[in-house]
Protein backbone atom coordinates (compact mmCIF):
# COMPACT_ATOMS: atom_id res chain seq x y z
CA UNK A 1 0.00 0.00 0.00
CA UNK A 2 3.25 2.54 -0.51
CA UNK A 3 1.60 5.71 -2.71
CA UNK A 4 3.64 7.06 -5.54
CA UNK A 5 3.93 10.37 -6.48
CA UNK A 6 2.05 10.10 -9.27
CA UNK A 7 -1.23 10.06 -6.91
CA UNK A 8 -0.73 13.38 -4.76
CA UNK A 9 -0.60 16.57 -5.33
CA UNK A 10 2.00 18.98 -4.06
CA UNK A 11 -0.13 20.09 -1.74
CA UNK A 12 -1.35 16.99 0.11
CA UNK A 13 1.37 15.51 -0.13
CA UNK A 14 2.91 18.34 1.77
CA UNK A 15 0.31 18.59 4.35
CA UNK A 16 0.80 14.78 4.86
CA UNK A 17 4.16 15.53 5.48
CA UNK A 18 3.68 18.00 8.10
CA UNK A 19 1.44 15.46 9.84
CA UNK A 20 3.88 12.58 9.51
CA UNK A 21 6.61 14.99 10.90
CA UNK A 22 4.42 16.18 14.10
CA UNK A 23 3.67 12.40 14.66
CA UNK A 24 7.40 11.77 14.88
CA UNK A 25 8.28 14.20 17.23
CA UNK A 26 5.01 13.46 19.61
CA UNK A 27 6.31 10.04 19.94
CA UNK A 28 9.90 11.09 20.18
CA UNK A 29 8.82 13.24 23.00
CA UNK A 30 6.91 10.06 24.42
CA UNK A 31 10.51 7.86 24.29
CA UNK A 32 12.39 10.72 25.86
CA UNK A 33 13.74 9.39 28.89
CA UNK A 34 12.31 6.20 28.75
CA UNK A 35 14.63 3.89 26.11
CA UNK A 36 16.18 1.48 28.14
CA UNK A 37 19.57 -0.25 26.78
CA UNK A 38 18.42 -3.37 25.63
CA UNK A 39 15.54 -1.20 23.51
CA UNK A 40 17.73 0.16 20.89
CA UNK A 41 19.21 -2.45 19.40
CA UNK A 42 15.70 -4.64 19.43
CA UNK A 43 14.30 -1.16 17.10
CA UNK A 44 17.63 -2.07 14.94
CA UNK A 45 16.74 -5.50 14.79
CA UNK A 46 13.08 -5.42 14.27
CA UNK A 47 13.20 -2.65 12.14
CA UNK A 48 15.57 -5.39 9.65
CA UNK A 49 12.85 -8.22 10.33
CA UNK A 50 10.09 -6.14 9.04
CA UNK A 51 12.25 -4.75 5.89
CA UNK A 52 12.58 -8.54 4.91
CA UNK A 53 9.29 -9.74 5.87
CA UNK A 54 7.68 -6.53 3.32
CA UNK A 55 9.66 -8.21 0.27
CA UNK A 56 7.40 -11.12 0.56
CA UNK A 57 4.23 -11.02 -1.02
CA UNK A 58 1.48 -13.43 -0.29
CA UNK A 59 -1.09 -14.38 -2.88
CA UNK A 60 -4.73 -13.44 -2.37
CA UNK A 61 -6.68 -16.63 -3.97
CA UNK A 62 -9.45 -16.10 -6.64
CA UNK A 63 -8.32 -11.70 -6.72
CA UNK A 64 -5.57 -11.47 -9.11
CA UNK A 65 -3.57 -9.88 -6.24
CA UNK A 66 -1.03 -9.89 -3.00
CA UNK A 67 -0.77 -8.03 -0.07
CA UNK A 68 3.00 -8.14 2.16
CA UNK A 69 2.92 -7.52 5.73
CA UNK A 70 2.69 -3.78 7.28
CA UNK A 71 4.57 -4.93 10.60
CA UNK A 72 3.02 -1.82 12.31
CA UNK A 73 1.06 -3.76 15.01
CA UNK A 74 3.69 -6.56 15.56
CA UNK A 75 6.09 -3.53 15.79
CA UNK A 76 3.42 -2.35 18.42
CA UNK A 77 3.08 -5.62 20.18
CA UNK A 78 6.91 -5.44 20.63
CA UNK A 79 8.45 -2.45 21.13
CA UNK A 80 5.24 -0.33 22.32
CA UNK A 81 3.47 2.22 19.92
CA UNK A 82 5.59 5.03 20.12
CA UNK A 83 9.11 3.10 19.35
CA UNK A 84 6.95 1.11 16.78
CA UNK A 85 6.26 4.28 14.44
CA UNK A 86 9.74 5.14 14.45
CA UNK A 87 10.52 2.12 13.37
CA UNK A 88 7.77 1.95 10.94
CA UNK A 89 9.14 5.52 9.73
CA UNK A 90 13.00 3.61 9.47
CA UNK A 91 11.49 0.91 7.02
CA UNK A 92 9.46 3.53 5.01
CA UNK A 93 12.42 5.81 4.78
CA UNK A 94 14.87 3.20 3.46
CA UNK A 95 12.60 1.58 1.16
CA UNK A 96 11.68 5.05 -0.37
CA UNK A 97 15.22 6.42 -1.28
CA UNK A 98 16.99 3.10 -2.14
CA UNK A 99 14.67 0.98 -3.24
CA UNK A 100 12.26 3.47 -5.02
CA UNK A 101 9.17 1.88 -3.35
CA UNK A 102 6.71 4.82 -2.62
CA UNK A 103 7.37 8.35 -3.28
CA UNK A 104 9.37 10.96 -1.53
CA UNK A 105 6.19 13.71 -1.76
CA UNK A 106 4.46 10.26 -0.94
CA UNK A 107 6.37 9.25 2.05
CA UNK A 108 4.32 11.53 4.66
CA UNK A 109 1.32 9.99 3.47
CA UNK A 110 2.87 6.44 3.46
CA UNK A 111 4.11 6.93 7.38
CA UNK A 112 0.22 8.01 8.15
CA UNK A 113 -1.60 5.38 6.25
CA UNK A 114 0.99 2.62 7.43
CA UNK A 115 2.66 4.00 10.68
CA UNK A 116 -0.56 6.36 12.55
CA UNK A 117 -3.25 3.72 11.99
CA UNK A 118 -1.42 -0.08 13.55
CA UNK A 119 0.61 1.85 16.24
CA UNK A 120 -1.65 4.34 17.55
CA UNK A 121 -5.15 3.08 16.92
CA UNK A 122 -4.93 -0.37 16.22
CA UNK A 123 -2.55 -1.39 19.46
CA UNK A 124 -3.57 1.23 21.89
CA UNK A 125 -7.34 0.95 21.53
CA UNK A 126 -7.85 -2.73 20.48
CA UNK A 127 -5.44 -4.66 20.95
CA UNK A 128 -3.95 -3.88 24.21
CA UNK A 129 -6.96 -3.74 25.72
CA UNK A 130 -8.53 -6.93 24.22
CA UNK A 131 -5.30 -8.84 25.54
CA UNK A 132 -4.78 -7.47 28.95
CA UNK A 133 -4.94 -9.53 32.28
CA UNK A 134 -3.31 -12.31 30.84
CA UNK A 135 -5.66 -13.08 27.70
CA UNK A 136 -5.48 -16.75 25.84
CA UNK A 137 -3.70 -17.66 22.75
CA UNK A 138 -6.87 -17.27 21.01
CA UNK A 139 -7.84 -13.83 22.38
CA UNK A 140 -5.02 -12.85 21.70
CA UNK A 141 -4.96 -13.66 17.82
CA UNK A 142 -8.70 -12.19 17.81
CA UNK A 143 -6.95 -9.22 19.03
CA UNK A 144 -4.30 -8.98 16.65
CA UNK A 145 -6.76 -9.97 13.43
CA UNK A 146 -9.08 -7.37 14.63
CA UNK A 147 -6.41 -4.67 14.98
CA UNK A 148 -4.76 -5.47 11.50
CA UNK A 149 -7.95 -5.09 9.99
CA UNK A 150 -9.11 -2.01 11.22
CA UNK A 151 -5.94 -0.85 10.86
CA UNK A 152 -5.66 -1.72 7.00
CA UNK A 153 -9.41 -0.35 6.45
CA UNK A 154 -8.24 3.04 8.07
CA UNK A 155 -4.93 3.20 5.81
CA UNK A 156 -7.16 2.68 2.50
CA UNK A 157 -9.54 4.34 3.26
CA UNK A 158 -7.05 7.11 3.70
CA UNK A 159 -5.08 6.43 0.53
CA UNK A 160 -8.49 6.39 -1.51
CA UNK A 161 -9.38 10.22 0.56
CA UNK A 162 -5.47 11.49 -0.53
CA UNK A 163 -5.78 10.40 -3.88
CA UNK A 164 -9.34 11.97 -4.49
CA UNK A 165 -8.20 14.69 -2.76
CA UNK A 166 -5.18 15.10 -4.77
CA UNK A 167 -7.31 14.99 -7.91
CA UNK A 168 -4.47 14.22 -10.03
CA UNK A 169 -5.75 10.51 -10.76
CA UNK A 170 -9.19 11.20 -11.47
CA UNK A 171 -10.38 8.31 -9.96
CA UNK A 172 -14.34 8.18 -8.66
CA UNK A 173 -14.18 8.24 -5.14
CA UNK A 174 -17.12 5.28 -4.72
CA UNK A 175 -15.26 3.26 -7.06
CA UNK A 176 -11.86 3.48 -5.83
CA UNK A 177 -13.18 2.82 -2.18
CA UNK A 178 -15.27 -0.11 -2.93
CA UNK A 179 -11.98 -1.86 -5.28
CA UNK A 180 -9.66 -0.66 -1.86
CA UNK A 181 -11.46 -1.56 1.41
CA UNK A 182 -12.81 -5.59 0.30
CA UNK A 183 -9.07 -6.23 -1.06
CA UNK A 184 -7.17 -4.61 2.18
CA UNK A 185 -9.86 -6.70 4.08
CA UNK A 186 -8.23 -10.32 2.96
CA UNK A 187 -4.91 -8.50 3.56
CA UNK A 188 -5.68 -7.56 6.79
CA UNK A 189 -6.93 -10.93 7.58
CA UNK A 190 -3.39 -12.78 6.43
CA UNK A 191 -1.84 -9.92 7.94
CA UNK A 192 -3.21 -10.47 11.43
CA UNK A 193 -2.93 -14.44 11.39
CA UNK A 194 0.91 -13.65 10.70
CA UNK A 195 0.78 -11.25 13.47
CA UNK A 196 -0.22 -13.75 15.81
CA UNK A 197 1.98 -17.20 14.64
CA UNK A 198 5.13 -14.32 15.51
CA UNK A 199 3.40 -13.15 18.59
CA UNK A 200 2.50 -16.38 19.84
CA UNK A 201 6.13 -17.84 18.48
CA UNK A 202 8.08 -15.17 20.78
CA UNK A 203 6.12 -15.61 24.01
CA UNK A 204 6.79 -19.59 23.67
CA UNK A 205 10.55 -19.11 22.48
CA UNK A 206 11.27 -15.45 23.83
CA UNK A 207 8.70 -14.24 26.53
CA UNK A 208 10.54 -11.69 27.96
CA UNK A 209 10.57 -9.70 24.91
CA UNK A 210 6.60 -9.88 24.97
CA UNK A 211 7.07 -7.61 28.29
CA UNK A 212 9.27 -5.24 26.83
CA UNK A 213 8.41 -1.37 27.44
CA UNK A 214 10.60 1.35 26.76
CA UNK A 215 11.80 1.01 30.49
CA UNK A 216 12.33 -2.90 30.65
CA UNK A 217 15.62 -4.25 30.20
CA UNK A 218 16.34 -7.98 29.65
CA UNK A 219 19.66 -9.55 31.12
CA UNK A 220 22.45 -9.79 28.73
CA UNK A 221 21.91 -13.00 27.77
CA UNK A 222 18.19 -13.25 26.90
CA UNK A 223 18.61 -10.13 24.58
CA UNK A 224 21.95 -11.21 22.87
CA UNK A 225 19.94 -14.46 22.03
CA UNK A 226 16.42 -12.77 21.05
CA UNK A 227 18.65 -10.41 18.42
CA UNK A 228 20.48 -13.55 17.31
CA UNK A 229 17.35 -15.30 16.36
CA UNK A 230 15.17 -11.99 14.65
CA UNK A 231 18.63 -11.17 13.27
CA UNK A 232 18.65 -14.78 11.19
CA UNK A 233 15.06 -14.56 10.62
CA UNK A 234 15.53 -10.99 8.72
CA UNK A 235 18.52 -12.52 7.05
CA UNK A 236 16.86 -15.29 5.78
CA UNK A 237 13.43 -13.16 5.13
CA UNK A 238 15.74 -10.93 2.63
CA UNK A 239 18.15 -13.24 1.46
CA UNK A 240 16.26 -16.35 0.59
CA UNK A 241 12.43 -16.03 1.35
CA UNK A 242 12.33 -12.81 -0.78
CA UNK A 243 12.45 -15.53 -3.82
CA UNK A 244 9.27 -16.59 -3.26
CA UNK A 245 6.97 -13.15 -2.93
CA UNK A 246 3.91 -13.33 -5.23
CA UNK A 247 4.08 -11.67 -9.14
CA UNK A 248 0.49 -10.41 -8.43
CA UNK A 249 0.36 -6.78 -7.68
CA UNK A 250 -0.61 -5.65 -4.67
CA UNK A 251 -3.75 -4.50 -3.25
CA UNK A 252 -2.81 -0.40 -4.64
CA UNK A 253 -1.78 -1.31 -7.33
CA UNK A 254 -4.15 -3.69 -8.08
CA UNK A 255 -7.36 -1.09 -7.13
CA UNK A 256 -5.79 1.58 -9.59
CA UNK A 257 -5.78 -1.46 -12.42
CA UNK A 258 -9.07 -2.26 -11.92
CA UNK A 259 -10.59 1.75 -11.53
CA UNK A 260 -8.62 2.79 -15.01
CA UNK A 261 -5.74 4.52 -13.42
CA UNK A 262 -2.56 5.83 -15.77
CA UNK A 263 0.08 7.29 -14.72
CA UNK A 264 1.11 10.55 -16.34
CA UNK A 265 4.62 11.90 -16.50
CA UNK A 266 5.73 15.37 -16.26
CA UNK A 267 2.51 17.58 -16.63
CA UNK A 268 3.50 20.61 -15.26
CA UNK A 269 4.17 19.72 -11.33
CA UNK A 270 8.33 20.93 -10.77
CA UNK A 271 8.22 19.36 -7.72
CA UNK A 272 7.13 15.61 -8.35
CA UNK A 273 9.36 15.84 -11.05
CA UNK A 274 12.44 16.98 -9.04
CA UNK A 275 11.52 14.07 -6.05
CA UNK A 276 11.12 11.96 -8.79
CA UNK A 277 14.58 12.69 -10.72
CA UNK A 278 16.31 12.66 -7.01
CA UNK A 279 14.89 9.24 -5.83
CA UNK A 280 15.56 7.60 -9.30
CA UNK A 281 19.66 8.78 -8.29
CA UNK A 282 19.29 7.37 -4.96
CA UNK A 283 17.76 4.16 -5.54
CA UNK A 284 20.86 1.86 -5.84
CA UNK A 285 18.17 -1.61 -5.65
CA UNK A 286 15.05 -0.12 -7.88
CA UNK A 287 12.37 -2.51 -7.10
CA UNK A 288 14.52 -4.41 -5.09
CA UNK A 289 16.73 -5.46 -7.13
CA UNK A 290 20.13 -4.60 -9.39
CA UNK A 291 19.85 -1.73 -11.93
CA UNK A 292 18.72 -3.79 -14.90
CA UNK A 293 21.45 -3.21 -18.10
CA UNK A 294 19.56 -1.98 -21.40
CA UNK A 295 21.13 -5.95 -23.02
CA UNK A 296 19.24 -7.86 -20.24
CA UNK A 297 15.41 -6.23 -19.85
CA UNK A 298 14.32 -8.65 -22.67
CA UNK A 299 16.02 -11.56 -20.86
CA UNK A 300 14.33 -10.68 -17.54
CA UNK A 301 10.75 -10.68 -18.87
CA UNK A 302 11.45 -13.79 -20.34
CA UNK A 303 12.67 -15.71 -17.74
CA UNK A 304 9.60 -14.99 -15.21
CA UNK A 305 9.72 -17.74 -13.18
CA UNK A 306 8.59 -18.82 -9.61
CA UNK A 307 10.18 -18.83 -7.02
CA UNK A 308 12.55 -16.11 -8.53
CA UNK A 309 15.86 -16.77 -7.60
CA UNK A 310 17.91 -13.78 -8.13
CA UNK A 311 20.87 -12.55 -6.63
CA UNK A 312 19.90 -9.07 -7.16
CA UNK A 313 16.72 -9.55 -4.80
CA UNK A 314 18.65 -11.39 -2.59
CA UNK A 315 21.64 -8.45 -2.06
CA UNK A 316 18.67 -6.10 -2.01
CA UNK A 317 16.81 -7.86 0.69
CA UNK A 318 20.05 -8.35 2.74
CA UNK A 319 21.59 -4.43 2.56
CA UNK A 320 18.32 -3.12 2.97
CA UNK A 321 17.90 -4.84 5.94
CA UNK A 322 21.12 -3.11 6.81
CA UNK A 323 20.68 -0.06 6.34
CA UNK A 324 17.10 -0.34 7.89
CA UNK A 325 18.45 -1.63 11.30
CA UNK A 326 21.30 1.11 11.08
CA UNK A 327 18.75 3.93 10.82
CA UNK A 328 16.48 2.63 13.62
CA UNK A 329 19.39 2.22 15.97
CA UNK A 330 20.56 5.61 15.27
CA UNK A 331 17.06 7.21 15.78
CA UNK A 332 16.75 5.20 19.47
CA UNK A 333 20.90 5.91 19.89
CA UNK A 334 20.04 10.29 19.51
CA UNK A 335 16.50 9.53 21.63
CA UNK A 336 18.83 8.13 24.54
CA UNK A 337 21.42 10.64 24.35
CA UNK A 338 18.76 13.55 24.14
CA UNK A 339 17.56 11.76 27.43
CA UNK A 340 20.81 11.48 28.96
CA UNK A 341 21.62 15.05 28.28
CA UNK A 342 18.43 16.63 29.93
CA UNK A 343 18.17 14.43 33.10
Amino acid sequence: MHMSDALLSPAVGGSMWIAAAATLGYCARRLKGRLADGMVPLMGVLGAFVFAAQMINFTLPGTGSSGHLGGGLLLAILLGPHAAFLVVASVLTVQALFFADGGLLALGSNLINLGLFPCLLAYPFLYRPLTAGGASNGRRTFAAVLGAIVALQFGAFAVVLQTTLSGLAELPFVTFAMLMQPIHLGIGLVEGLVTAAVVRYVGQMRPELLAMTPTFSAGSGQRKKALAVLSAAAILLGGAFSWFASAHPDGLEWALAKAGFEEKQGEGEKLPGGLASVQQRLAIFPDYGFRPQEESVAASVERETWPQVDAGTSTAGIVGGGLTLMLATVAGLLLKRRSKESA
